[in-house]
């Protein structure tokens, strides 16, 4: 059974890379000759197999959405590193930290993810001064020191599921604002290089375990975000016994 994927909807997955919902020696061969080599470059084993098993999920994802095989699928990257399907019009993003990945899946639109792991920033209010905008950076300064740290990856991971949504990449961070304090509207403020903003992009901000903080950035203000975790359909199309 393929997955349906109507076009006004986003998908939502995400795996545990500590405990993956497959194996990693069912995962490695899918994984392309360009991918293979990118894992053989992290220094540790816990980021090389990580990488290794968030792309190996991936195109298990994505192959059951396209009703192919996952090794069929080859990916470009726009210099900021932003990776899309050379041979479907699919759009999808990912982001890992830590222990988990997510994974966002659409037809038609611009989307991004990012997910961050939280944890102590020493020097929150200067990373604030320095990536963020002043009206952000002294919002973040109104708040008790946990507090400052939640709004710090709040807007951090809001800004960079917009970014990675336009490919942008994190050197934009400064050109767009987002809300960051606690009970406000989750939304992008100001673009720096456009005023229509609340026509083109839905913004969410997403807790998908405790103690991660995400964000998701999506190119329609008509959409549907649907959360999945039926690894077990594609377990049972891919890996029959």
């Amino acid at each position: 059974m393929t997955l349906s994927l109507p076009l006004n909807e986003v998908h939502l997955w995400q795996v545990s890379l500590l405990h993956p919902p497959f194996p990693l020696p069912q995962l490695m061969p899918l994984l392309s000759p360009d991918e293979q080599a990118r894992a053989a470059r992290y220094a540790f084993e816990s980021d090389r197999q990580g990488f290794q098993i968030s792309r190996g999920c991936l195109r298990l994802l994505l192959a059951h959405y396209l009703a192919t095989s996952p090794q069929r699928l080859q990916f470009s990257y726009t210099p900021n590193g932003k990776p899309s399907l050379t041979d479907f019009s699919l759009s999808f993003n990912l982001s890992h930290s830590h222990q988990l990945a997510l994974y966002s899946i659409t037809p038609r639109y611009p989307i991004g993810v990012d997910l961050e792991h939280l944890r102590p920033i020493a020097n929150v209010l200067q990373l604030a001064q320095r990536f963020f905008t002043p009206r952000e950076a002294a919002q973040i300064a109104t708040l008790n020191s946990s507090g400052q740290e939640i709004a710090f990856f709040q807007a951090w991971t809001r800004k960079e599921a917009y970014l990675k949504a336009t490919g942008e990449g994190i050197k934009g961070l400064k050109q767009v604002e987002v809300s960051c304090l606690p009970d406000a509207p989750v939304e992008i403020l100001r673009l720096a290089h456009s005023s229509g903003i609340s026509a083109e992009w839905s913004l969410y901000h997403l807790t998908p375990a405790p103690d991660y903080i995400g964000a998701l950035a999506v190119g329609s203000r008509d959409v549907v975000v649907r959360y999945w975790q039926d690894w077990e359909t594609l377990r049972s199309h891919f890996f029959r016994r």
